[in-house]
This record gives C-alpha cells, sequence and structure tokens, in this order.
C-alpha cells in the first residue's frame, strides 16, 4: 500500500470510526479525492481495504457506502468477544508481573480522574490503554489479533455507549473488578470479570440499540 493510500486509508476509517460517517451513507470517489487531496484510484483502494475489513460495502454500479451492521450480528460479535477477553484474562493471571499490575493500577487511578472531571474522550484512551496491558501480557497472540478485528468493527459504538447514563461509572466498576482478580492471580475470576465486562457492553447497547443506528 503506497503512502498516499495509506493516508486516504486512514482517513476514511477514522470516520467511521468516529461516527463522522454513519450506516449507510454513500462515499463518492471524487469527493473522498478532492477532500484528502488524492486520486480517485487511490480512494479506490482505500476502500477495497476497508471493504475487506467489514467496514465499507461496495456494490457494483452503485459504489461504496458505510456497512451497517444489525444488531444481530453486533451481539454476535460481542458474544465472541467476550469468550475471547475472559480466556486471554484467564492465561495471564496465575503469572502477570507486579509490573503489569502497577501500569493498570494507574491507569485504573487516571481513570478515575477523568471520569470526576467528565472526560470521556480521555476516560475512552485510557480504557484502551488498560486492556492493552492485557494483551500485552499474554502469550496468545492469536486471540488478541481476533479481538482486534472485532474492536475495529465494534469501535464505532463506543462514541455513543457513553450517552447512556450510568454506563461509564458502570464501566470504571468493572475494570477494578478485573484489576482485583488479576491481582490475586485468581485465573476463574478474572476470567469472569472480564466476560461479564462485556456482557455488560451487549446489554447496554441490546437495550439503547436505537442510540447506535
Amino acid at each position: 500500500m503506497s503512502k498516499q493510500t495509506e493516508a486516504a486509508y486512514h482517513y476514511i476509517k477514522q470516520k467511521i470510526i468516529d461516527g463522522s460517517y454513519m450506516p449507510y451513507q454513500k462515499l463518492t470517489e471524487a469527493h473522498l479525492a478532492e477532500t484528502i487531496g488524492v486520486s480517485r484510484n487511490t480512494i479506490k483502494k482505500a476502500l477495497l481495504k476497508l471493504e475487506q475489513e467489514k467496514l465499507v460495502t461496495i456494490e457494483e454500479n452503485k459504489g461504496a457506502s458505510i456497512k451497517s451492521f444489525t444488531l444481530e450480528e453486533v451481539m454476535n460479535y460481542l458474544d465472541i468477544r467476550a469468550v475471547l477477553e475472559g480466556l486471554v484474562a484467564k492465561s495471564i493471571a496465575k503469572n502477570i508481573s507486579s509490573t503489569e499490575l502497577e501500569k493498570m493500577n494507574v491507569i485504573l487511578q487516571e481513570m478515575a480522574i477523568r471520569l470526576e472531571a467528565k472526560k470521556y474522550d480521555e476516560y475512552a484512551d485510557l480504557n484502551k490503554d488498560f486492556h492493552s496491558v492485557i494483551y500485552k501480557a499474554t502469550k496468545n497472540n492469536q486471540a488478541v489479533e481476533l479481538l482486534d478485528m472485532i474492536k475495529t468493527q465494534l469501535k464505532r459504538f463506543q462514541f455513543r455507549i457513553i450517552l447512556v447514563q450510568g454506563r461509564v461509572q458502570e464501566s470504571y466498576k468493572e475494570h477494578i473488578k478485573v484489576y482485583e482478580a488479576l491481582a490475586a492471580h485468581n485465573e476463574l475470576e478474572a476470567e469472569e470479570a472480564l466476560k461479564n465486562h462485556v456482557f455488560n457492553i451487549r446489554r447496554t447497547i441490546s437495550e439503547n440499540y436505537h442510540l447506535f443506528l
């Protein structure tokens, strides 16, 4: 992938993830080329890459549009994510290092500060950092690769889930439970805590799906 194609790919992908481009929205090659400052052929290549990642749908004679997920598809993705997250947590619980636990503890403290200040975008970044410590601690790279793929598909929901009253506060408490289980080196509790975290995300989206359309 050329630098221009990569730049166009990342530009469009970020717009999809942050909700600037909405489900079913048409993506016109000419408009994107002018906006980003690249050729239409470059845009075409970027869109093909996004289609491979299931973020864009390309139909003959209709062009490209933002892919939409049904509620059932989202629920299925989250079911898979819950199993994988639990598997990863269980795999690291016995041998997670004091350094890794300290990193998680510091992140939790920073999350509490952002939560109090209602800086939810910064909270979301710290949330990503928290999970990143867990992913880096496991030797199951294949599980992490699958999780990255699933989270890319569903990342657009992250920016709207904070609209659900009380969800961010619940999320923080769930992260504390994950940390406590890992700090106790309890495999089953760590697995259960992280699975419950994902299941609660699943429940929130299911009950408030109208906010995510």
